[in-house]
């Protein structure tokens, strides 16, 4: 299974397409028999919908709240992707059944609709966990450095490596492009790969040069070679490998402290990286 779906311009992770679904196949389920039952379902499919939302939020703010306290602000930009899905379902589940317990005739509607929607979360998960269990390696592609040499991708394996997919043009690229140069300083143990995507070697030296960004392992793709290798053609997009070279986990759009804290604890399970603060 791939971890991201791109529909034309529209890319997903299929995590959070998993837990579209899961939510959708259970409100259908509730709604259709409570309505068999002559009870209007929806205000409570609501604010079961709403407690998972910001339970799922503040579960995550919670388990990094190291980056969200010194930036307390950053806790309301959900952009970032922090979401802790368990939590959220969690809490959904329970205020479904403390309402079914107040009101017996909502019982079935609402076991039906926790039912459903829990299947189609667990199946979706455990095929997602699957499937990075036959995670594809770092591709086999030969990029030039911004120093004119070339570099083979694959060459990276051996220690956990990022790779971003970036361009000068792109808003949230330059937004995150600070944070991740941090990580590289700090991340002794991580490979950071900056791999800029169509422009030509003036213009992304002029770029950096301009934000004094002097990163290391940039690489040049003027043909798109690495993201059609990878199946991803957003920007800004950061991929996490393994020690081993496997794609463990995709982020699409702009990364946090937080963020990037959490993905980087996926590939450096005994000693993931501090990132300093600005």
């Amino acid at each position: 299974m791939v971890q991201v779906i791109q529909v034309g311009p529209f890319a997903l992770p299929a995590s959070v397409l998993v837990t579209m679904a899961a939510i959708a196949v259970g409100w259908y389920a509730g709604r259709r028999l409570g309505r068999s039952r002559g009870l209007d379902l929806e205000p409570l499919l609501w604010r079961m919908l709403l407690a998972g939302l910001v339970v799922a939020r503040l579960a995550f703010v919670w388990e990094w709240r190291g980056p969200y306290f010194a930036d307390p602000l950053s806790m309301l930009d959900v952009r970032d992707g922090g979401w802790n899905a368990e939590a959220g379902f969690a809490a959904a589940i329970l205020y479904g059944l403390y309402r079914a317990r107040l009101q017996a005739a909502l019982r079935r509607p609402v076991l039906a609709a926790l039912l459903a929607s829990g299947l189609v979360f667990g199946l979706g998960t455990f095929a997602l966990s699957t499937s990075l269990r036959q995670a594809a390696p770092l591709p086999s592609l030969t990029l030039p450095s911004l120093e004119g040499d070339p570099v083979a991708v694959a060459g990276f394996a051996g220690r956990p490596t990022v790779i971003n997919l970036w361009a000068s043009w792109c808003g949230p690229c330059q937004r995150e492009m600070p944070l991740l140069h941090r990580a590289q300083s700090t991340g002794a143990d991580v490979n950071f790969v900056f791999v800029n995507e169509g422009e030509t070697i003036e213009t992304v030296a002029r770029y950096l040069e301009q934000h004094r960004l002097p990163l290391r392992n940039v690489l040049l793709d003027a043909r798109l070679q690495l993201g059609s290798a990878l199946g991803q053609r957003a920007l800004p997009t950061t991929f996490f490998f393994d020690a081993q070279g496997r794609l463990v986990g995709t982020r699409i759009g702009e990364l946090s402290e937080a963020t990037l804290a959490q993905r980087l604890a996926e590939i450096t399970p005994t000693r993931p990286p501090r990132i300093h603060s600005r």
